[in-house]
């Protein structure tokens, strides 16, 4: 069982022809480009998407990506890519689930990884940056934890 979150958004999207292969299906690296719209939307969710991270003197880098694919996202498909923030305090991990829209049907399952680099020493951190510890306590103030949808 996966551990449940502290906020999730989720975006609809439709599956663009350049995105698939000759067999019509999404090639399996056009799915990461998914879950960078659905983890910016649920970082703007909680008040500390990318600007604010650069304008906090952090950047964070991708260090760890897994995908599990299930079934393929086709052209023209209109699928839902939902992320969760599942940590916070060392490090931003992300849970994603890409579904069809219209039946909900499991497509593929991710999870990312990032840590937080001073901009100016260029080190990692241990810990994450106090703007996105409070940015994430904001959030956990949030009744439902549900950041939304959001829709493409």
């Amino acid at each position: 069982m996966r551990k449940r979150g502290l906020c999730s958004v989720e975006i609809s999207l439709t599956v663009p022809f350049f995105d698939v292969d000759s067999m019509n299906v999404v090639w399996h690296g056009h799915y990461v480009k998914y879950l960078e719209q659905a983890r910016c939307a649920l970082l703007d969710a909680i008040g500390y998407g990318y600007d604010a991270m650069r304008e906090s003197g952090y950047v964070f880098p991708v260090i760890d990506l897994q995908l599990r694919y299930v079934n393929p996202a086709v052209f023209g498909q209109r699928v839902s890519v939902r992320a969760e923030l599942v940590e916070w305090e060392h490090r931003l991990k992300i849970h994603y689930l890409i579904t069809d829209a219209a039946s909900g049907t499991r497509l593929t399952r991710a999870s990312t990884v990032q840590v937080a680099v001073s901009i100016a020493t260029r080190e990692m951190q241990l810990m994450s940056p106090e703007p996105l510890l409070a940015a994430a306590r904001h959030a956990a103030g949030n009744a439902d934890h549900t950041a939304g949808k959001v829709a493409e």
